[in-house]
């Protein structure tokens, strides 16, 4: 029996974990629809993962992905910090902004004991981590409960690397995912290849399922993926539309339209690479920037940007995260997205 069977799940659909994009609402629909669901931890603190893990069994006793960060937190320093509003100065003028207090802690706290407290208590069917593995006697607790742990690579030797430490399903993210990359190994970027490159490699070089990730847009993609020896797919971009995701009407109308034709690697959202539409303030600074501080400390600095363009109606410094094909992008119910994915509707 497949782990897909193991897990109940009428399709090999995966819907990814996107923080600040989605909530409890997007992860019941796919679950309940047959696909599994993720909930994206990363934001949240243990009160708040508790409150959203009661919520999802309020929702439905389907399964649940539940997925965390396994960053390396930065020692922040105050000079780059500096240099960092320094480039952002401008863009605060134009706005009549004050430059905002440099961050009092992180923003996005990597799995640690209190996170994984509260999961234990919940115990949900898989967990999945991003930039690499939490610490071995973190994922010996996740492993004890009975989860299913699956974690991202980018390329082989990542596979490899996940594999041999715990790792029960490997994440293959091609190139042209939305989001942020789940690059752990290494920070060179001229490693990253796209999902047709990267998945059949990773498929022969493993003993461990893999799932796609990364330009799974539609029925035709889901099929040639599991061609390819994917044993399921993970699918973020294609949801953002569905009405029960969480972003702003500007994310939705770039969604729709030439605009998302046009995306970028950029680490001046979050401090690591994470691909996007492209943006105005991609284009002014980037979208690569030195000065940018590690992940995740230049958020803090253009979230008061945000605030103020958004308001006016304007997306020049939003993280409009999205992947390369946004073509299977539509506003309807995720129910019936998952459904047209796995090749059960016409567009």
């Amino acid at each position: 029996m497949s782990w897909i069977d193991e897990l109940g799940l009428r399709w090999p659909i995966l819907q990814a974990p996107m923080a600040g994009a989605q909530g409890v609402e997007l992860a019941a629909a796919i679950a309940e629809a047959g696909g599994l669901g993720a909930l994206p931890a990363a934001m949240l603190g243990p009160q708040a993962l508790e409150a959203a893990l009661h919520d999802y069994r309020g929702r439905t006793s389907r399964p649940l992905n539940v997925n965390a960060f396994c960053h390396r937190l930065p020692v922040p320093d105050p000079e780059a910090l500096q240099r960092w509003q320094a480039a952002l100065a401008p863009y605060y003028a134009e706005y009549e902004l004050e430059a905002p207090e440099p961050p009092a802690g992180p923003g996005r706290r990597p799995f640690d004991d209190a996170a994984c407290e509260v999961l234990e208590a919940h115990r949900p069917a898989v967990v999945s981590f991003h930039f690499g593995l939490p610490a071995p006697e973190l994922l010996a607790r996740v492993k004890a409960w009975g989860a299913r742990v699956l974690s991202t690579a980018t390329t082989v030797e990542e596979a490899r690397w996940l594999a041999a430490h715990g790792a029960d399903a490997i994440i293959a993210q091609g190139l042209e995912a939305g989001g942020h990359r789940g690059i752990f190994l290494s920070d060179d970027l001229t490693t990253q290849v796209g999902t047709l490159a990267l998945l059949p490699q990773v498929v022969e070089a493993i003993d461990v399922p893999v799932i796609a990730a990364g330009g799974i847009a539609g029925p035709r993609s889901v099929a040639a993926a599991l061609a390819l020896g994917a044993s399921a797919v993970q699918v973020g971009t294609a949801f953002l539309a569905c009405p029960e995701s969480t972003i702003g009407e500007l994310h939705r109308q770039a969604l729709t339209s030439g605009e998302a034709r046009h995306t970028a690697l950029t680490n001046l959202y979050s401090g690591r690479p994470a691909r996007g539409i492209i943006t105005r303030l991609m284009r002014e600074l980037g979208p690569l920037s030195a000065l940018a501080p590690p992940f995740p400390l230049a958020t803090a600095a253009v979230a008061p940007l945000r605030a103020a363009a958004e308001a006016a109606g304007c997306s020049d410094f939003s993280p409009l995260w999205a992947g390369q094909d946004s073509s299977g992008c539509r506003a309807v119910p995720a129910a019936e997205q998952l459904r047209w994915l796995a090749g059960q509707g016409a567009l």
